[in-house]
Formats: structure tokens, C-alpha cells, sequence
């Protein structure tokens, strides 16, 4: 080691967890020109009048997290238009988020909560009615997204839409509609979510300064919880590269706090081949740089092979032309060597996709190709096999975590003991990293993710697996840092706080391996550290952090309720005309789950437990991920 070198930064009295076998636990790191130069031997270093030198008063320090599926390019142009129900406790807090909001939004203008929430979450354990919406924004435009199924529209938004007694039903769209007719605001998608997402787009978009001071504040949130890095999967509607010039104009600035691999996602059905021939002479896996680079293709390959998730539906049936066209672009990206993955939940779509993968392989061969799947919430031991066999890898979300009541309420709480069977891929040597496939389903919060992943819990607290397919911490932990660096090819780059690899690391609220479980979902970061470079502090930390941004526009949401639980600060919503009188302020006492929705609670969890399956009717087939 050169303990001649001079550090940037060195961190002491820390308790570190590296995931280093060779050195697991430290209390200091040295850290220079973006990399671990030292672990556990500062005191070796001599100090230059540049040199940081800060107590971390022994709190618990971790690698940085990695989402291994996280659409965080298409998140950031909308995150500060967003109205985030992630986390919030119980619904009275929502609907009066909602009216609080509504209020503040200026004409033209829409509130949208767009995905990361269940009813399960909330204390009274149901769903807002249209009727409740209404109530709470009788003038200004509200779209409310839950999952990827359904969406809910005030009167409003139905005259911002033009959606009438007139209007027909989209194909692949249901508008429902009152016994004279007239749409009532609830959308549903049959068979897919085009219905949604092109009603969302008849918002208005921010304009594209707005869009880079969006997406700033979200990669800032995800520092706020430990992210260090992502792979962004792709989406519907989300175009390269066209989409992708504002992520591309704040690398150029040097403004990202967050490293992006990037897959992408074809648009174009029955022109998938043509989508990535195309692609490939624009760009490669790897092309760019540590923070913003080229992974691949996916998680959409082929249209006719989108096999969406709908537990309150049976499975479908995929399309008879799946083989023919999934081979012809796994073919194609075979040969140009480019990993791919692709989003895949039932085993009997997955078997189907492995046929087509084996075929490929043994003309082009997969070798020292990083393919995977992801989600893979119902994939046998047969087929764990042949994924094995083929060289790849499974990224896993924590969407049982909103979904999974409603799995078992379908399927039954013994097929739900392996949804999916993570224990199993583990022994079988298959790479596995972690990610939550926010923000349309589940939220961006790691913290729910690992807690899901360390108790076989729903974010309603129903238990869903036996001991034998829950992680440990260490292993879950695992899964989101150096697991996750197998899928954008970073192994032994990212993932542990050793010499030579990035300096990526979170300092923690709370010590993540010895709170109780419950607590797990309420930890933050304190202090982030990406490449060296302070991204995120709080709390003790505050003198340190990044200069504040502000929050554009002005009537943002964030502005007022931030991100991940809506952590209401008083002060915040006072400055931004919010009236006292409505402001509920939540504290140590109320452990983020509110003591006034506690009796609520008690006796809603003992509830009909799928009630919204019965208001909505009929589910959807859903393929814009």
C-alpha cells in the first residue's frame, strides 16, 4: 500500500461494514481521487491542508446501495411534479396531502400520484374512492396511478382529457362508465396500460430547465436513502435519445450525485429489431463513463413477449409469434455482444423465453455475456437450472412487497412461499442483485426493499415466506451492493469499501443490523459519499452538506412534502402558504405510522384485506413497464 499517498478524504470512528471478506469490519477509510486507497490505516496518511478528515461518531457505515431496476431517467423529468404517497401512513394523510396540493397548484396544472403506494400501507387498509378525490380537488386535475392496472381521475381531469359520454374506449383500454353512460374517472387497462399512460401524457410536462432541476432533486432523494448507483431499466414511452438529453446534459455539467448504467427499452411494436439495429450504431454497452454509461438492451426485447403481472387477473397467454420474434433481436444482440435482460415474471413465460435463449446460445454462444431476467416471481427449480446452465442472472424487486396480498388472495399462501424462491437462485450459484422496479409499482425506498427481503413482509406486515426463503441482513445487504454490480458488469468495481473500488458509501441513521425489523423501513442516510465527493448530509453531518437547489416549479409538490413518507416539515409548508390549521406534523412519537391512525389500524388489518379488487371489477394486462 502507498501510505505516501496524501487522501481527500478520510473518515474515522466509524462501525464499517465493508463486505470485504478479507477485512469485514473497520473503523476508518482513506479515500483519494474518487477510490478506497485505505481501510482500517489511516492514521498511516499524511494529511495536505486539502484533506477532510470527519468523525462519523460511530455510527454504521455501508457500501453504497445499487438498485439493479430502477427507472430513474424517466422518474427525474417528472419526480418534481409528483405528489408522492410512498410511505405515507394512512389515507386521511393522503387525501389531505391531496387537498393541500390541489390548492396549490396553479390552473393547467394537474396533481399526480404516480405509483410507489398500496392500500396496504395505509391504517385504514383501503383504497380512496372517486368520490373522496372529487371532495378533495373539486377544480384542479388529479390522476392517481395504482400499479400498473388502473387509474383514478377527479371530474376534473376528466374535462382536462376530453373524456366524455362520447368517448369510445381505447384498444387495450377501458373507460368505466355510470349506468347513463358518463365515464365515472376510473381507467382501466385491458389488456395493457396504454390507457394510462397516454392519459398521463395529456398532461402538461415541465419545460426542460425544470426537468434538470427534477431530476437533480431526485437523485438528491436517493442519496437521502443510501443510493449510490442504479440501472436504469428502460420504459415505455421513453425514447433514445431523445429522453435521455437531460440525464445526458447534467453528466456533461457534472451534476449527477448518482452513477447510471442505462438499458434500452424498445418502443416500436413489430419494429423491435429495427429499434436496436438502429441503437447499436448510436451507442454500446459500456460506452460512457463511471456515472453515466451504456448497459445493454431491455427489459422490453419484444413486444410479443411482454409478460406483465396482474395477481388480481389470471395469468395470460403470450402472443404465438414470441419465439419468432424474440429470437430474431436475441439474435441480433447476441451477435453484437450486447447484454441484455428482460422483464419476466411467470414460469411459464419464462420457460417459453428460455427455449428461444437456448436456441440462440447454441449458434451464438451467450458466453461472457451478462443476460438476465428480472422479477422471475414464479420460476421453478427446472428452470433455475437452465438459467444456470446459460450464464445469467436474476435482478429481484421487492413488488410482493405491494402485491402480495393480492397474489395469495389468487394463488394461495403456499404458491406465495417462493415468489421469488431468492434462497434457491443463492445455492444454485445464479447472480442475484436487488433493486424495487420504482417508481410505477413500488417505491424507490431501499430500506423497504431490504426489509422485505430480511422478514418475508408485505408493507402491510403480512408474512409471506418461511425462514428457509428469507435472507439474513448480511445477505440482503449483499444482494443491493456488490450483487447488484453483476448486472451493469461492475463486479469488483462497486459493492464493498475495499482498496482500489469506488468510494461509494452511506453512513445510517440507525444501525441497520441490530434495529428491530420494523425499523428497518424508517432508516436513512446521514451522510452519502459518491466517488469520494460528499452528496448528502444531515443530522450531525449538516455543516457538510451540498448547497441547497431550489425547487422548481414553484408549486411543487417536494417543495412542500418532499419525497419517500412525505416528511412534512412544518416550517417548509408554512413558507409555501400551506395553512397551519391543516398541517398534522409527524414526530418521534408517531414512528412514522401516526398514533392517531393506530386504532384504525388494529382493526383494519383483522379487514377485508382486497376490498379495491371488488370497486375496480376486472384487472388489466399491462406491458408499459
Amino acid at each position: 500500500m502507498e501510505t505516501s499517498q496524501i487522501p481527500d478524504l478520510v473518515l474515522y470512528n466509524g462501525r464499517i461494514t465493508t463486505l470485504d471478506p478479507k477485512y469485514p469490519e473497520a473503523t476508518n477509510v482513506a479515500i483519494k481521487d474518487g477510490r478506497v486507497i485505505g481501510v482500517d490505516d489511516a492514521e498511516e496518511y499524511q494529511h495536505g491542508p486539502d484533506t477532510k478528515v470527519i468523525d462519523l461518531k460511530g455510527r454504521r457505515v455501508i457500501p453504497g446501495l445499487n438498485d439493479s431496476h430502477l427507472h430513474v431517467i424517466r422518474g427525474g423529468l417528472n419526480y418534481n411534479m409528483e405528489l408522492r404517497w410512498d410511505g405515507v401512513p394512512s389515507l386521511a394523510d393522503a387525501l389531505r396531502m391531496l387537498r393541500e396540493q390541489a390548492q396549490r397548484t396553479p390552473p393547467g396544472q394537474w396533481v399526480r400520484v404516480v405509483g410507489g403506494w398500496t392500500e396496504f400501507q395505509f391504517a385504514e387498509r383501503r383504497m380512496p374512492t372517486l368520490e373522496e378525490i372529487n371532495a378533495a380537488a373539486p377544480e384542479t386535475p388529479v390522476f392517481i396511478l395504482h400499479l400498473y392496472c388502473r387509474a383514478l381521475l377527479n371530474q376534473a381531469a376528466l374535462r382536462a382529457c376530453g373524456y366524455t359520454k362520447d368517448t369510445p374506449n381505447p384498444p387495450g383500454g377501458e373507460i368505466q362508465r355510470d349506468g347513463q353512460g358518463n365515464p365515472t374517472g376510473l381507467l382501466i387497462a385491458r389488456p395493457n396500460a396504454t390507457i394510462l399512460y397516454a392519459t398521463l401524457a395529456k398532461g402538461p410536462k415541465l419545460p426542460p430547465e425544470q426537468q434538470l432541476n427534477s431530476t437533480r432533486h431526485f437523485m438528491r432523494e436517493l442519496n437521502r436513502l443510501g443510493l449510490t448507483s442504479i440501472i436504469d431499466a428502460g420504459g415505455g414511452f421513453q425514447n433514445y435519445p431523445e429522453d435521455y438529453a437531460i440525464i445526458e446534459e447534467l453528466h456533461r455539467k457534472g451534476e449527477m450525485t448518482l452513477r447510471i448504467a442505462y438499458n434500452l427499452f424498445t418502443q416500436k411494436p413489430k419494429q423491435e429489431k429495427e429499434d436496436f439495429a438502429r441503437w447499436i450504431k448510436l451507442t454500446g454497452p459500456g460506452k460512457g463513463d463511471d456515472f453515466f454509461r451504456c448497459n445493454g438492451a431491455g427489459e422490453m426485447l419484444v413486444f410479443s413477449a411482454a409478460d406483465f403481472e396482474d395477481f388480481l387477473e389470471p395469468r395470460p397467454d403470450l402472443n404465438a409469434s414470441l419465439e419468432s420474434d424474440l429470437k430474431q433481436v436475441v439474435s441480433l444482440l447476441a451477435a453484437n455482444k450486447w447484454p441484455f435482460r428482460l422483464h419476466a415474471t411467470y414460469d411459464e413465460s419464462i420457460t417459453r423465453f428460455l427455449n428461444v435463449f437456448e436456441e440462440v446460445n447454441r449458434e451464438t454462444p451467450f458466453k461472457g455475456l451478462n443476460w438476465f431476467f428480472d422479477h422471475c416471481e414464479t420460476v421453478t427449480d427446472r428452470n433455475l437450472d437452465r438459467i444456470k446452465a446459460l450464464g445469467g442472472g436474476i435482478a429481484i424487486q421487492h413488488r410482493m412487497a405491494y402485491q402480495g396480498e393480492y397474489f395469495m388472495d389468487r394463488y394461495g399462501k403456499q404458491a406465495a412461499e417462493r415468489t421469488p424462491p431468492v434462497r434457491k437462485m443463492l445455492e444454485l450459484g445464479i447472480p442475484v442483485g436487488a433493486g424495487t422496479d420504482a417508481t410505477r409499482v413500488a417505491s424507490y425506498n431501499p430500506w423497504v426493499s431490504l426489509y422485505w427481503l430480511a422478514t418475508g413482509k408485505t408493507v402491510g406486515g403480512v408474512s409471506m415466506y418461511p425462514d428457509k426463503n428469507v435472507l439474513t441482513r448480511e445477505n440482503a445487504l449483499r444482494l443491493y451492493t456488490q450483487g447488484s454490480s453483476w448486472f451493469s458488469s461492475e463486479s469488483g468495481k462497486k459493492g464493498a469499501i475495499a482498496e482500489g473500488q469506488l468510494a461509494d458509501l452511506a453512513v445510517l441513521s440507525h444501525d441497520y443490523f441490530s434495529v428491530p425489523d420494523e425499523q428497518i423501513k424508517s432508516i436513512e442516510s446521514v451522510f452519502t459519499v459518491v466517488g469520494g465527493k460528499i452528496v448528502h448530509a444531515t443530522d450531525d453531518f449538516a455543516p457538510l452538506a451540498p448547497p441547497p437547489i431550489p425547487v422548481l416549479p414553484e408549486w411543487s409538490p417536494v417543495k412542500v412534502f418532499g419525497g419517500y413518507g412525505a416528511p412534512l416539515d412544518v416550517r417548509k409548508a408554512a413558507r409555501s402558504g400551506v395553512p397551519m390549521a391543516q398541517i398534522h406534523e409527524h414526530s418521534a412519537e408517531c414512528n412514522h405510522g401516526c398514533a392517531h391512525s393506530a386504532h384504525q389500524l388494529l382493526a383494519g388489518v383483522e379487514a377485508a384485506r382486497n376490498r379495491y379488487a371488488d370497486f375496480f371489477g376486472l384487472g388489466c394486462d399491462c406491458f408499459a413497464f
